[in-house]
């Protein structure tokens, strides 16, 4: 199961199915979602708690999200390169995707920022769904939570990878 923890600007739009309790089995822990505009067009963000890896959307269909979401995820894992034997552990328990509210106000921070630099790192003539993926990897090499020691900066491509490395290869070795 993933929950994904979305803001109340989010959650007026999709139903909520998650305990307060409930928590991630994937590797890279809960979602948050929020919807933010960006040249008069709405987008979601989504981040990853753990990782702090972004995707970004068109705010389209935003109750199917649920639906849509594993399928999201293992896009963005494929466009990092990840490998597909990883990319489908953490598939696998995403199969029930559970809706709750945002808890953790470091990610909630983090997506402030990225949602500050989005219009920065966009062109100026223009931008499409495939220009959002640019700025998807952009945001995977921007370096966060970085006021403490260099060794507690989180760089959520690099954070990404090592987490579905952790989690899944040395489950596989154990089995």
């Amino acid at each position: 199961m993933v929950v994904l923890r979305a803001t109340q600007k989010v959650l007026r739009t999709l139903p909520r199915s998650a305990n307060d309790s409930d928590t991630s089995d994937t590797a890279l822990g809960d979602w948050y979602v929020n919807r933010i505009m960006v040249d008069r067009q709405p987008l979601l963000l989504l981040v990853s708690s753990k990782s702090l890896l972004a995707i970004i959307a068109p705010a389209r269909a935003v109750r199917t999200l649920p639906d849509r979401f594993p399928g999201m995820v293992a896009d963005r894992l494929r466009q990092l390169g990840v490998d597909l034997s990883l990319i489908g552990s953490e598939m696998d328990v995403m199969h029930a995707v559970r809706v709750g509210p945002t808890q953790d106000r470091s990610v909630l921070g983090t997506m402030v920022d990225f949602a500050k630099a989005l219009p920065y790192y966009l062109p100026v003539d223009g931008w499409s769904t495939t220009t959002l993926r640019s700025v998807e990897d952009r945001l995977a090499e921007t370096p966060c939570q970085a006021s403490g020691r260099f060794e507690d900066v989180i760089f959520p491509e690099r954070t990404a990878l090592r987490l579905l490395e952790e989690r899944w290869v040395s489950r596989a070795m154990t089995h």
